[in-house]
């Protein structure tokens, strides 16, 4: 099967081939540049980028794998959640170009793409599932943190996620408060590296409870005191790269130690981890560390892979596809509130 997948959920115009498994295309066109002097993603912005984008990078994805519009068996893209606007774009014309070639056609979860993204690696890029355990998997990102039990392939159940402000929000408003450009998560990691992660206390919001949520709206209002109280320690790079680091460090904190111990209630032997603040390198090494230390196998997305593309929704459509899974009407709609089951 010849399948193209598109991916407009945001603010990242993705378009991917992929066949059998294995990608042979994965075209992104970033917007970052053009929402970085509003400190966030501006929908508007964001629909007319895609807009402008997306025939030349659909172009683009099939000149990389070498496949032309007629070899195509199906077509994807994602349905939600995301953006409406956004989400528009991309969906409706993936839902008319299928219908056009009277072709499947499926609408793609963008969080249940990232679930099995930690499974795809290798060069060229394929899916291993004849490798996938069952697994508690953490999906964490610039608007979602969430645990999932993921049973089986296709069979999952969400066990607790974000009760106001995700971990990577967390990082861009921190990054916002010091003045960073947007995104902010990447600058932050790289100024933590050097920093000491116990020169200051923050708080770990929901570490120790008993359920698998997050919260980390009280951490960022921390943050915001913190360098009221502080007005200096922006201008000493030394006090900066603490301050970056005992940030990240009460984040992955309460990231790692969460995962653990689900990972530990449900018995399970494998943690998977996935979503654009998976590219963290205190967060890779982390779980890794702690991992080790409990006997679990780790299996973490791709850096290529945890921003949002169309590779992981082309590779999950194909195994909907191939499990008979029944792709929406052609009438269908968008799903920006669509929840993870």
């Amino acid at each position: 099967m010849t399948l193209l997948a598109l991916e407009t959920s945001c603010d990242e115009t993705s378009v991917a081939v992929v066949r059998a498994g294995e990608i042979l295309s994965n075209i992104v066109a970033s917007q970052i540049e053009l929402h970085a002097e509003y400190g966030g993603v501006v929908p508007e912005l964001a629909a007319r980028e895609h807009l402008r984008n997306l025939i030349p990078v659909t172009q683009a994805a099939l000149r990389a794998a070498g496949v032309t519009v007629t070899e195509l068996d199906a077509v994807a893209a994602t349905q939600g959640p995301g953006l409406a606007s956004a989400l528009m774009v991309g969906f409706k014309a993936a839902q008319a170009l299928a219908f056009a070639r009277r072709k499947p056609f499926v609408g793609i979860h963008h969080h249940e793409a990232h679930l099995y993204s930690p499974w795809i690696s290798g060069n060229p890029a394929r899916a291993h599932f004849d490798e996938f355990q069952p697994n508690v998997s953490l999906i964490v990102s610039g608007g979602h943190t969430m645990l999932v039990h993921v049973a089986a392939e296709l069979k999952h159940r969400v066990l607790g996620g974000t009760i106001d402000d995700a971990a990577g929000e967390c990082f861009d408003k921190t990054g916002k408060l010091m003045g960073l450009p947007y995104p902010a998560g990447a600058e932050i990691d790289r100024l933590a590296e050097q920093g000491n992660a116990k020169a200051f206390s923050f708080p770990r919001p929901l570490m120790n409870d008993p359920n698998d949520d997050f919260s980390f709206s009280g951490l960022k209002t921390s943050v915001r005191y913190f360098l009221r109280d502080h007005p200096g320690l922006l201008d000493d790079p030394p006090a900066l790269r603490d301050f970056c680091a005992s940030v990240q460090a009460a984040i992955v904190e309460v990231l790692v130690s969460k995962t653990i111990r689900a990972a530990k209630r449900l018995g399970v032997r494998c943690i998977t981890a996935s979503g654009g603040v998976t590219c963290n390198r205190s967060l890779r090494d982390e779980l890794a560390k702690a991992c080790g230390r409990a006997g679990f196998a780790l299996c973490l997305a791709e850096k290529s892979l945890c921003t949002d593309n169309a590779a992981m929704i082309g590779i999950l459509a194909e195994r909907k596809l191939l499990a008979g899974a029944a792709g929406p009407e052609f009438d269908g709609d968008i799903a920006p509130g669509w929840a993870l089951a």
